[in-house]
């Protein structure tokens, strides 16, 4: 399917744009010519300014904090590529708000990440390139190749790199459909897990954290989620920690999502710091003092040249991550996150 020859041909949807820069600049690559124009009513035109005729292709949009007009574009990306006889379309979907659902838990719902799989493939594309999927079974949505990268060993690197791992730490699931990817996080780090009880009755994105299963008192505690919105669950557990005794509190996210009132909420938080991806840009979360930002453009990027160059995408899963992502520097990253 791949031809695996030639320049690698990244392009960008209106949210993607600034991860698509980092992949490129991690790959010395440049991004493809393309544009989008939204009209004054909110009508979606995408173009592509270069013949991409027996290309292999590239999209990078997430589905983040527009995700109507996000997921519109990028079907309008896949056919535009489609129609203008690109070899294959790959899709790289950073962050995919809609994976939040998938399954009917109540009564006459949609399951929305089903839907939205449907419409991906309806438009034609090749191959599907996510990372942190809210329930990984989604990739069985998919008829279409999917790979499912990892947060994990980035964030794990930065906790290791910031010293507070030691016998005192205690990784924190927030729940417990949280609990496997804290366990595989503090399996990576060797720390025991802790797991909140939290329940949730309406769509309000306001979550109640009931207990905290586990040895706390004393601790230092770090909490593992795969994404925030409201910051609601996060603080919530934060203070719960605290008061079962818990002392220093950190936290690590594959994804972050919120907005500037949302953020404002952990200035007063227990929080002393919170560790997350660039997969969604959020240029508010640049400028909180609790937020540190690790980029996850050089796994993608990795993920792409290993696509384009045929080779096994077992070898980015064996490795977890290649050398030069766990050595990058500090500086390197701010360097990369500086656009």
């Amino acid at each position: 399917m791949f031809s695996g020859s030639g320049i690698i041909r990244i392009y960008a949807g209106q949210a993607g744009r600034p991860f698509a820069k980092r992949m490129c600049a991690y790959l010395g690559a440049q991004m493809g010519d393309s544009e989008t124009i939204m009209f004054s009513e909110g009508n979606l035109f995408v173009r592509i300014n270069e013949s991409i005729r027996d290309k292999d292709v590239f999209l990078v949009q997430p589905i983040a904090r527009h995700p109507n007009d996000e997921f519109t574009e990028l079907l309008f990306w896949i056919d535009a590529f489609k129609r203008s006889s690109a070899n294959s379309v790959t899709a790289i979907i950073p962050y995919f708000s809609y994976a939040k659902g998938d399954k009917m838990d109540e009564p006459r719902v949609s399951i929305r990440a089903r839907v939205c799989a449907d419409c991906i493939e309806a438009a034609g594309v090749d191959r599907v390139i996510f990372m942190d999927l809210h329930a990984a079974q989604i990739q069985g949505f998919f008829k279409k190749p999917v790979d499912h990268l990892r947060a994990e060993p980035l964030l794990t690197e930065y906790v290791k790199r910031t010293g507070i791992v030691d016998e005192n730490l205690v990784v924190v699931s927030p729940d417990a459909g949280s609990a496997k990817r804290s366990r595989d996080f503090a399996k990576q780090i060797g720390c025991p897990v802790a797991i909140g009880d939290k329940t949730r009755t309406d769509h309000t994105e306001n979550a109640k954290v009931l207990e905290v299963i586990g040895d706390v008192e004393g601790k230092n505690c770090l909490v593992v989620d795969d994404f925030s919105i409201s910051g609601g669950t996060m603080i919530d557990i934060a203070r719960g920690l605290k008061e079962k005794g818990a002392k220093r509190i950190f936290g690590a996210l594959s994804h972050n999502c919120m907005n500037e009132k949302a953020l404002n909420r952990f200035d007063e938080s227990p929080y002393e710091f919170i560790v997350t991806t660039d997969t969604v840009e959020c240029p508010e979360a640049r400028k909180h003092p609790k937020i540190k930002i690790i980029s996850a453009a050089p796994m993608f990027a990795q993920a792409v040249k290993i696509i384009h160059d045929k080779a096994p995408m077992s070898t980015l899963f064996d490795q977890r991550i290649s050398k030069r992502m766990l050595d990058m520097s500090f500086a390197e990253q701010l360097t990369l996150l500086g656009d």
